[in-house]
């Protein structure tokens, strides 16, 4: 009886401690996941409506290409949006520094090349 006793006051203890770290976790990534302005290329130059619409855009393209022409597209519209304005935009993309048209793949090596040890051998 004592056991069960004590087993059950650990169990709790090890529940509550695990909904905490879960709830707080939850949170932690629901705040971090909320998009800014600096995720898309030239949003200084945005109203929040086009961002919007240009993330839906982004996230309804169904493959990655799709993806890259709609990110070239929006480039050369910031591009010349900030022209006009007397704004200047640095040259590089918010896609993890890609200039336009250097999409998923199309990097050194190619697809799933890549640089360094044992990234191709030659036998």
């Amino acid at each position: 009886m004592k056991r069960t006793l004590i087993y059950s006051a650990v169990i709790a203890a090890l529940f509550s401690t695990v909904a905490s770290v879960t709830i707080a976790a939850d949170k932690e990534r629901d705040q971090g996941n909320k998009p800014s302005q600096e995720q898309v290329y030239g949003s200084q130059l945005m109203n929040q409506q086009e961002r919007d619409d240009y993330r839906a855009e982004m996230s309804a393209a169904k493959t990655g290409q799709e993806r890259d022409q709609i990110r070239q597209a929006h480039y050369k519209q910031m591009k010349e949006r900030a022209k006009q304005q007397g704004v200047t935009l640095p040259d590089e993309s918010p896609a993890h520094g890609m200039k336009p048209g250097m999409g998923s793949g199309s990097g050194m090596g190619g697809p799933g090349g890549g640089v360094g040890p044992g990234s191709r051998r030659m036998n």
